[in-house]
């Protein structure tokens, strides 16, 4: 991608960051409250998008990738300012995912990488609802929602993506935790948000994987 491309790319994370505060602001309750950090969302944005396009940008469903993230970022931002996954945010990642990654196979003639898609999911959403489970377990079922969905683009890149975008997620959050404990920020039943984790470790899949 030549760099007058990745320049425009960058503008427009840059701009949608600047817009997501005001997205997530919807769906926060009480919606009065103040968005904390917003000033991050276009830095943040910028970084996310410039990633996908450079990493991905041979692929037919980078454009998806790009619209999943933005809803991402959105549920990111909802998540860590009152600890929820709205379903209609989650929804419409899931249905922008399926719907632009059956488009992308089709038109790539590779039926095959939506097969792993929709076993991306399966198996992302089946493993976290055996984690949610568990005894003790503070995984919601918004968690759960979000990581069946974040399996679709992870299954369409493969195996690795699938798995290291998975692992990372909770060991980003296993080292927040950690951290958080040892600093005294949080006790031992804080509930804390998982969301971000998720969203992460998906990025960091897409890119590594």
């Amino acid at each position: 991608m030549s760099a007058a491309a990745l320049v425009g790319v960058a503008l427009l994370g840059g701009l949608v960051g600047l817009v997501v505060p005001s997205l997530a602001r919807r769906f926060v309750d009480p919606p009065a409250r103040r968005i904390g950090s917003a000033w991050l969302c276009p830095p943040l944005a910028v970084v996310v998008f410039v990633g996908l396009a450079t990493v991905r940008r041979d692929d037919p469903a980078l454009p998806v990738l790009v619209a999943v993230a933005v809803v991402g970022l959105v549920l990111a931002v909802v998540d860590l300012a009152c600890l929820r996954l709205p379903d209609a945010l989650v929804v419409a990642a899931g249905t922008l995912a399926l719907g632009g990654l059956t488009g992308a196979a089709l038109l790539a003639g590779t039926p095959g990488r939506l097969v792993g898609a929709v076993v991306g999911a399966v198996l992302a959403g089946a493993a976290h609802v055996l984690l949610a489970l568990l005894p003790r377990s503070r995984l919601g079922f918004g968690d759960v929602k979000l990581a069946a969905v974040l399996g679709l683009p992870l299954g369409w890149l493969g195996q690795d993506a699938l798995l290291t975008g998975l692992l990372l997620a909770h060991l980003l959050q296993g080292g927040l935790v950690l951290g958080l404990l040892a600093t005294r920020r949080v006790r031992r039943d804080t509930l804390l948000p998982l969301g971000p984790a998720l969203l992460t470790g998906a990025w960091l899949g897409v890119l590594l994987g």
